[in-house]
């Protein structure tokens, strides 16, 4: 329970009817969780607006309303009205938890691409130095050894600062976590200050109706966090970094390729063994040491090399980082699953063009005996991103193997068709197999010496969504079923040949 005028502490607001010196049992922003002496945040949202249940919410036993815009309830509710009610709610949440930020140190990482691999490796790197860490991202939150999976990249800032609590109770030192660029203009993150704020990259993504009205609005709303950190750790490469850094308040490092950079990655290496990809690098500048890296392409440089610059500010050894950097893994981001010393089989999320093509361009760098694609594309989404993953899987995989991914309320085969008209722009070669386990199988079955099969679309999710159902479907289970379906055939074929 919390007083209302101690909640109200660091907020601007009117108060149009009613008192603050009242207790408040719960917060609460959802107006299907009101309870008795709480007081209720209208959140207006894309589907729907909380203005519209404040008096229901009064109803239910609110104590207290805090809107943006005018309601209608009872004189004896008290109502508080501030500019903007989701950064009010930041405020409120950062108060009803006790300002866990406070105690924490938070890293934030944002960018298009390399958030979550980055968070992954920074967790990995401080934890072989000692320190505990919280994480929270597209995949999901992890609280020392609780898992929960995640609905947002970053949540609604009640739920961040409720993890931040817990967190401090599981006694983390710091958080690493992604920062999008939706929850920085829906002001998720308000109300504390980062220790570090680090951009990766930025391509156009993100523009649409319910997204960012322009790419200009989508680079502002990223460049919100380095007006909310100490320190800004910036990709020098990126051709719009200083934009997006434009009016920073924080001190500046600098990480890439260029001679410019603070922190710099010289003589870039592939690295392939059966069954194996990766790259190696020399880091000099701010940090001098050699690294290797199990996940392949030039941007787990970079992901590795914002690494390197957070965790040098935590005092961590090059030896520490090295190890940490060896054994980072990401669910669902080129993770490789060892089934042959004949040829690599990957799982990755890439599920619309441009991440497809950046993860396909990458691995034919590696020069395959044949880059074979798996994939399907949602259903209830865009005909457009179908067409376009359809051209550019056709336009640089050897093999193309069209599946199934979360079909939703549409029939998996008119996705493949829509697929299909895609890649018909190109001489790709495919193969249409509508059951994803039998597309694996397919894959797994006719592998070649040298290959790179790579299923994309599903990555770290583990399941599939279907008539407004989801079924559990993890990739990594039907590959060991698949492999054990295999093995069964081929001593079955030996056991037939020993009969003739």
């Amino acid at each position: 329970m919390k007083r209302l005028e101690s909640l109200l502490e660091h907020l601007d607001y009117t108060i149009v009817q009613g008192k603050t010196d009242i207790e408040i049992k719960e917060l609460v922003y959802d107006s299907r969780k009101v309870t008795q002496g709480c007081l209720f945040v209208c959140i207006k949202g894309a589907v729907s607006d909380g203005h519209v249940f404040a008096a229901e919410a009064v109803k239910k036993g609110a104590a207290a309303i805090m809107v943006q815009e005018d309601v209608e309830v009872p004189g004896y509710v008290t109502v508080i009205k501030v500019g903007d009610s989701r950064y009010g709610l930041a405020l409120l949440s950062c108060a009803w938890f006790g300002h866990p930020a406070k105690k924490l140190k938070v890293i934030g990482v944002t960018g298009t691409k390399g958030k979550t691999t980055t968070t992954y490796m920074v967790k990995s790197i401080l934890e072989n130095a000692g320190y505990k860490v919280g994480l929270i991202g597209t995949i999901e939150a992890i609280i020392g050894d609780k898992t929960i999976p995640a609905n947002n990249t970053t949540p609604e800032s009640f739920v961040i600062q409720q993890y931040f609590q817990q967190m401090l109770e599981a006694g983390c030192q710091c958080v690493v976590m992604e920062v999008s660029s939706q929850g920085l203009m829906m002001h998720r993150t308000a109300g504390f200050t980062f220790e570090m704020g680090i951009f990766t990259n930025m391509e156009p993504d993100h523009i649409g109706p319910n997204e960012h009205s322009s790419f200009e609005e989508y680079m502002a709303c990223k460049g919100l966090l380095f007006r909310q950190c100490r320190i800004g750790i910036v990709n020098v490469d990126d051709a719009h970094w200083e934009q997006v850094l434009s009016g920073h308040t924080c001190t500046l490092e600098t990480f890439g390729f260029s001679e410019k950079a603070d922190l710099r990655a010289v003589n870039p290496q592939l690295v392939k063994k059966p069954g194996y990809l990766g790259i190696s690098y020399r880091a000099e500048g701010l940090v001098t040491m050699e690294v290797e890296i199990d996940v392949p392409g030039r941007f787990s440089i970079y992901n590795s090399l914002t690494a390197i610059a957070i965790c040098r500010h935590f005092k961590v050894t090059t030896e520490d980082m090295e190890r940490a950097l060896k054994v980072a893994k990401v669910k669902g981001r080129i993770e490789m699953i060892p089934v042959s010393k004949e040829f690599t089989l990957m799982i990755d999320y890439a599920h619309n063009a441009m991440s497809l093509e950046s993860l396909l361009t990458t691995l034919k760098e590696y020069e395959p005996s044949r880059l074979v694609c798996v994939f399907g594309c949602g259903g209830n989404r865009s005909k457009l991103r179908r067409y376009e993953m359809g051209e550019v899987s056709g336009r640089l995989a050897d093999l193309t193997v069209i599946t199934s991914d979360n079909p939703r309320f549409e029939e998996p085969q008119e996705i493949i068709d829509d697929i299909k008209v895609g890649m018909a722009k190109t001489n790709g070669k495919y193969v249409e197999i509508p059951e994803r386990k039998e597309a694996i199988k397919y894959a797994i079955a006719n592998g070649r010496q040298g290959d790179i099969i790579v299923l994309a679309g599903k990555g770290h999710e583990d399941y599939q969504e279907i008539k407004g159902k989801k079924y559990p479907m993890d990739e990594r289970v039907l590959i060991q079923e698949v492999l054990q379906e295999l093995r069964g055939s081929a001593e079955g074929a030996k056991e037939t040949a020993g009969e003739l």
